[in-house]
């Protein structure tokens, strides 16, 4: 019988840590229930440690998923531990994940303590995880540059103490892929009972060598891959799911395993992600990037009309490109609009929002013909943090001629009260962006702007991305809307009311 490979999802937790990434408890729940409709196996929903609002997510996502696991991340600290075993009790199916460093730069500059205690802090964590759930996952942090008896050692005296899983992570991205495949094979084979937990790698982007790396573990022995959504994560990233998803389904005649994830539902978990944290993804990016079956040579447009397995090597059907055909238009009803909702995953708290977003839906649909899934998400998004803001657009009018210069007047609402300014700028953006700036003296720095389209069509949505900078926080904001300008101010306000708010968190590393 074929073996399984366990796909360990963590974009709530080590894809969050991006710059900017930040996620609301509603945000991470639609992901997680994406995540859960794909057939992820393990979702690492957060640090429960980290915050109050990662204690609620974490317990948020748990609570509401039924079929994967929910685990969540601690240190080889009592009180982490604890924190994850509450966030995760009377839920469903949870795993607590702990990891302490095992590297002797590490182990010496870092947490001053020796081996033989590092050793006795790791059993003990294991045994307090113990205590709320028998789904308990370690990781020796930094193994990559640990001492391969030491790291023998460790985890051979942390499988008898209870742990089912073992996590070799790659935390800077330094190693080759021939280099972690050896490592993977000399652990199975030195530990004694190593036969009596699954072998996991999580390896990070640093040298673009992420889902080589996992492969590699793969093809030795390793039977979960930790990887997130477009590859999202700390500095570089991390290993992209759906690269390793359809490596390892597309070359079944080369690998023993195969992951129980539904390909179709990857392209919208992609768009989910994406429009969620405002991170576009690249045009050439493998599986899920716009170019990723696009053919521009002559050459290849021959062959692949002739026999598309000629410069094809997936569907794009297969990995959900075409899955996003029009369901809804503005003769639909509320009923209908609730239904298609409910099918995404998309659960409103209240019968309030519901009618909020529906007239929301209505306008859009007034403004262009066709409405996609992907338009339903970005509506979702902009009513949460349409609750949730202390600044609100609320009018916005620009004057752009050429050979004049443009100027923009706004009013904004700041905690329900209305404040308007006017200012010019070298285009219509810019002096929207100065208005703002004019009321608010928010003193943040613009360091990315970024737009795309959400759907196909010159009466598509505009998605802006705006990533501010205030001293040492940095937030992500997005907008969506028709007008691109429209959208560049929300993107705008959404990125101070990160800022205000505090959403941005630092959260270890693993």
């Amino acid at each position: 019988m074929q073996e399984q490979l366990i796909i360990f999802d963590t974009t709530l937790r080590d894809g969050e840590q991006s710059p900017g990434a930040s996620m609301t408890k509603e945000e991470k729940v639609r992901i997680a229930w994406q995540l859960e409709r794909m057939g992820v196996d393990v979702i690492e929903a957060g640090f429960p440690a980290a915050s109050n609002g990662d204690f609620e997510a974490v317990r948020a996502v748990a609570e509401s998923v039924k079929e994967s696991v929910v685990c969540g991340l601690a240190r080889a600290i009592e009180s982490d531990i604890r924190r994850a075993g509450e966030a995760l009790k009377n839920t469903g199916p949870a795993r607590i994940h702990t990891f302490i460093a095992t590297s002797p730069i590490h182990m010496k500059n870092k947490l001053r303590m020796s081996p033989e205690q590092v050793i006795e802090q790791a059993v003990k964590a294991i045994k307090w995880a113990s205590q709320y759930t028998d789904n308990i996952e370690f990781s020796p942090e930094d193994a990559g540059r640990s001492e391969i008896d030491f790291l023998c050692k460790i985890l051979e005296k942390v499988i008898d103490a209870g742990a089912k899983t073992l996590n070799i992570p790659d935390t800077v991205g330094y190693t080759m892929p021939e280099q972690f495949g050896k490592l993977i094979h000399t652990l199975r084979e030195q530990i004694p009972n190593s036969d009596k937990a699954v072998f996991s790698v999580h390896c990070h982007n640093d040298l673009g060598l992420a889902v080589a790396n996992s492969l590699s573990a793969v093809i030795n022995g390793a039977r979960q891959v930790e990887c997130t959504i477009n590859g999202l994560g700390e500095r570089a990233g991390n290993a992209s799911l759906e690269e390793v998803v359809m490596a390892v389904r597309t070359r079944q005649d080369y690998f023993p395993c195969d992951t129980r994830i539904d390909t179709k539902h990857i392209v919208p978990a992609s768009k989910l992600v994406s429009g969620i944290t405002g991170f576009p993804v690249q045009p050439n990016k493998a599986i899920v990037g716009a170019n990723a079956f696009a053919h521009e040579s002559g050459i290849h447009q021959d062959g692949v009309l002739k026999h598309r397995e000629t410069y094809e090597i997936m569907r794009a059907e297969d990995v959900g490109w075409g899955a996003n055909k029009l369901l809804l238009g503005k003769h639909s009803g509320r009923n209908a609009f609730r239904t298609r909702l409910k099918e995404l995953g998309i659960e409103l708290e209240s019968e309030e929002m519901l009618n909020n977003m529906f007239m929301r839906f209505k306008e859009l649909a007034d403004k262009k013909h066709e409405i996609f899934d992907e338009d339903l998400h970005a509506l979702v998004s902009d009513e949460v943090l349409v609750l949730q803001e202390r600044y609100r657009l609320l009018s916005l009018t620009i004057h752009c001629e050429t050979g004049e210069i443009p100027y923009a007047r706004l009013v904004i609402s700041d905690d329900g009260n209305e404040m308007q300014a006017e200012s010019e700028g070298s285009g219509p953006v810019d002096a929207t962006f100065c208005a703002i700036e004019k009321l608010l003296m928010s003193g943040a720095q613009l360091q990315l702007f970024s737009v795309n389209n959400i759907t196909s069509g010159t009466d598509a949505q505009g998605e802006v991305t705006v990533r501010l900078q205030k001293s040492d926080r940095i937030a992500n904001g997005h907008g969506a809307d028709t007008d691109i300008v429209v959208a560049s101010a929300k993107a705008y306000l959404s990125a101070l009311n990160k800022l205000h708010s505090k959403l941005e968190r630092a959260h270890p590393q693993v």
